[in-house]
């Protein structure tokens, strides 16, 4: 596919590799940052005027400095995400009162005991969840769950959606990946015929929904049951085209999914440029495009996915609106895990090439 370059829409600031928990599924904890080597709020300036911003880590309420951070990308995007373990209740209140249109996802893996054993805390459900109703009494609007799919946690991923239905909060899915970011290479869905009934049975119920934002995560969500089966990725990656991530240590990657055993580079990094225009425009920068090209990875993380769904629209509305419609007639919804042919090269997300 023709690499045609034009200016990020999204970004994604890891903040930190720092973090308190101890998820199963992400060993970010056994590999650390040192916080004096950790990326300042200053050295953010130099960042380019997005849509978007999603703040992650590690834990990023780990930083002292966040609220620096947070004014710096602020001004830098309309809206500002912050994917948060929920530990740090005080720290994230007090954000949220000097940020109120700030959006937190505290990431919630099921119910309580199913949670806090994912996640290496006791308590940790009864955390997340006491910090998010603290926030939605403060009148912020953007809050929600954020919760990621591993081995028998899809029937917690169900009654987590009805809770936060309920609560009229925002539920967002993921699925367990492997990459240098992770630092996992094992991650691999055993029970895929309970998990993908699952993902079918909360497409179902989003498709009920009267929102159109419901729908989309509905196509989104099919797009998680394509990843499971192995399938060629639906729509294509164009990482480190219309987003990018920029690492503790300054780095700026295509995306989080890449592993070292595919391939890994940068694209440059912002403590050696005068501008992000000199990355983002450099020999560097338009190798790593090629080499996204060609990347056999299937991976589906709302990072890299909602990018091209929002810019090849016109594939999921027409999934939506055929399986709203199917909805609406309770005939049974169509859940094809079509390949979307845009021009993208053949081998990109095939694994089994």
């Amino acid at each position: 596919m023709a690499i045609n370059l034009r200016k990020p829409t999204d970004m994604c600031v890891i903040t930190t590799y720092r973090c308190p928990m101890q998820c199963e599924m992400c060993n970010i904890w056994k590999n650390p940052t040192l916080a004096t080597k950790e990326i300042k709020p200053e050295e953010l300036e130099i960042l380019p005027d997005v849509r978007f911003v999603n703040i992650t880590g590690g834990e990023p309420f780990i930083r002292e400095d966040l609220a620096e951070i947070v004014a710096v990308l602020s001004r830098k995007a309309p809206r500002v995400v912050i994917s948060t373990s929920g530990r740090y209740e005080d720290r994230i209140i007090d954000l949220a009162k000097k940020f109120p249109k700030i959006g937190i996802r505290i990431s919630i893996e099921g119910l309580s005991q199913k949670n806090d054993a994912l996640r290496g805390f006791p308590g940790g459900f009864d955390k997340g969840l006491q910090t998010l109703l603290r926030l939605k009494e403060m009148g912020l609007k953007d809050i929600g769950f954020g919760c990621t799919v591993s081995n028998h946690n899809s029937a917690d991923m169900l009654s987590l959606y009805r809770l936060s239905k309920s609560l009229g909060m925002e539920f967002a899915t993921a699925a367990f990946h492997n990459s240098y970011y992770f630092h996992k290479t094992d991650n691999q869905i055993t029970n895929k015929a309970e998990v993908i009934a699952d993902f079918e049975q909360l497409i179902a119920m989003q498709l009920k929904e009267n929102r159109p934002k419901s729908w989309m995560r509905a196509f989104f969500n099919n797009g998680l049951i394509n990843y499971i089966e192995g399938n060629r990725r639906m729509l294509p990656c164009e990482a480190g085209l219309v987003n990018f991530f920029v690492d503790p240590y300054g780095e700026v990657y295509p995306c989080n999914g890449l592993e070292e055993r595919f391939w890994m580079e940068s694209m440059g990094n912002i403590r050696q440029a005068s501008s992000f225009r000199e990355i983002w425009e450099s020999e560097q920068a338009q190798k790593v495009r090629e080499k996204v090209c060609h990347c056999p990875k299937n991976c589906w993380m709302v990072g890299t996915a909602a990018p091209v769904m929002k810019k090849y629209i016109r594939h999921p509305v027409r999934w939506a609106v055929k399986n709203k419609i199917k909805s609406l007639l309770h005939q049974p919804l169509c859940m094809e895990r079509k390949w979307y042919d845009v021009g993208q090269d053949s081998e990109q997300g095939n694994l089994t090439i």
